[in-house]
């Protein structure tokens, strides 16, 4: 090989130059060889490069040898493995030139480089793009893709690409929005609150997130929405939004509000358009029974006050079963003291067995101990004889007590105690006779007594609270054969 400088620039460049014939064989390879594959340079010559060549790619080679040997002003460059002085195989890209009309040269000049760190960096990205393309096509919220064409004016917005779950819960595909503004999909009203969003982000130049209604085609209105921008040197060149139909769930809000306003109303009407009617007759049978001695006055004052329970429970009932929304850790032990001096206990005593801290709206749970209280020690002698308020007599062995519904529970002696169910529920259990297995699931329904004069509502309103809080609650055999309510899924503040 002629030509010195030639010779020192071929000889000192980080590639491997190497020189071919016709046949395959190597005629010349750069000392540069050694670093890069291992072998000396005299090694290779007199050796037929495809000796060297992955058999998977041999007939590449073979091509392009042959396509630079018809067109000499050709040039061909393949992707190549070649086997290491080890064994292991490297990446080579390779360009071959017909250098035969060179009297320095006269043979294939192959300029080969190592490529094997591109190669691995290229299979990761398939295999990011391959998760990624999963990730699009498996996740369930609705994934869609913008590019931000910045200018002078207000930047514009096109539609790039949406996933399988926007498509299918929008009605909407990315071949119908690909290079749209939302303005050409939505419309000019929509897009404007739209594109405002979108500026809003661009101007952030980080997450923001926000609910807005749009209505598409599927029924779908209501969306919980977050938009991520994509910043390249300095320019936010792509916006990534998530959204999440949340119809439903506005829907049920709605609805709630709606029920809730109506419980507000019921609850106006009961204490003022009935407890002052109440009220006038309870003074005037005061009154009435100053000024005479009648066998009737007896009957008419314990129906009023009859009332006057139905009122004030049915006025809790419709108050304290909506959902908490001002939530607190408190010390329970203070508020089961303070609800049990509310209530004449006669005799009974009250066991705290944990010290538990619970999260909860105090002025409603004062009602479900107050009534579970109650429910254990009020009346304790009442027979079980009773009726309920459709006038059926009580299931035989029935002997529960409801506020103002008391079934003999025990009465005086009874034990009542309170303590933590693992990390997730309390309980308040007694040692009362207890509830029978069979009747457990009625007690809770609002009117179901074995009292003649209770009002049925006492357990409706625990249970109604409980769930307000979130909490599940189950009757079940005390430790002592009393009845025990357990309440779960409790905030249990550790």
């Amino acid at each position: 090989m002629g030509g010195g400088l030639h010779r020192k620039l071929i000889e000192e460049s980080s590639d491997i130059p190497t020189i071919i014939d016709s046949e395959g064989t190597i005629t010349y390879v750069s000392p540069s060889v050694t670093q890069t594959l291992g072998y000396e340079p005299e090694e290779l010559i007199g050796e037929v490069g495809y000796e060297y060549q992955h058999p998977d790619d041999r007939d590449a080679v073979a091509d392009a040898i042959e396509a630079i040997m018809v067109d000499p002003s050709d040039t061909q460059t393949i992707e190549t493995r070649f086997r290491r002085a080890d064994g292991s195989w490297c990446w080579i890209e390779a360009t071959l030139q017909n250098r035969f009309d060179d009297p320095d040269i006269d043979g294939i000049l192959v300029n080969s480089r190592d490529i094997s760190r591109r190669k691995r960096q290229e299979q990761r990205f398939r295999g990011l793009a391959a998760e990624y393309r999963t990730l699009l096509g498996s996740v369930e919220d609705s994934i869609f893709f913008l590019t931000v064409e910045s200018g002078d004016a207000e930047p514009v917005f096109r539609f790039e690409r949406l996933n399988r779950a926007y498509e299918e819960q929008t009605g909407i595909t990315t071949d119908e929005v690909r290079g749209k503004t939302p303005t050409d999909v939505f419309g000019a009203d929509i897009a404007a609150d739209l594109n405002a969003n979108y500026r809003r982000c661009v101007r952030a130049r980080e997450p923001i997130s926000y609910e807005e209604e749009l209505r598409v085609e599927t029924g779908a209105r209501f969306w919980q929405t977050v938009l991520t921008p994509i910043v390249t040197n300095g320019e936010v060149v792509q916006i990534i939004g998530i959204t999440r139909n949340i119809t439903e769930r506005i829907k049920q809000e709605r609805q709630l509000r709606s029920q809730n306003e109506q419980l507000e109303e019921f609850a106006g009407v009961v204490s003022h358009d009935l407890r002052n009617p109440l009220n006038v007759a309870q003074g005037r049978a005061a009154l009435l029974a100053v000024e005479c001695d009648s066998e009737h006055l007896g009957p008419i004052t314990r129906s009023l006050d009859r009332m006057e329970e139905i009122v004030s429970d049915t006025l809790t009932l419709a108050r304290q079963g909506r959902v908490v929304s001002e939530l607190e850790p408190f010390d329970l032990t203070n508020l089961v003291g303070s609800c049990w001096k509310n209530v004449r206990t006669e005799g009974a005593t009250i066991e705290i067995e944990d010290e538990i801290t619970i999260v909860g709206d105090q002025s409603r749970l004062r009602h479900v101990f107050e009534n579970l209280f109650r429910n254990s020690v009020e009346h304790g002698s009442t027979s079980s004889e009773g009726r309920s308020p459709s006038g059926n007599r009580a299931p035989p062995g029935d002997s529960r007590t409801e506020s103002g519904d008391a079934v003999e529970h025990g009465g005086p002696g009874v034990t009542v105690r309170v303590g933590r169910i693992d990390n997730y529920g309390i309980y308040v259990e007694d040692s009362g006779p207890g509830i029978p297995e069979d009747v457990r699931g009625d007690v809770f329904d609002h009117g179901y007594t074995s009292e003649s004069d209770g009002t049925g509502f006492g357990l409706t309103i625990v249970k109604r609270i409980a769930e307000a809080h979130g909490w599940q609650v189950a009757i079940v055999e005390g430790a002592d054969g009393g009845a025990r309510f357990e309440f779960t899924d409790v905030d249990l503040n550790q």
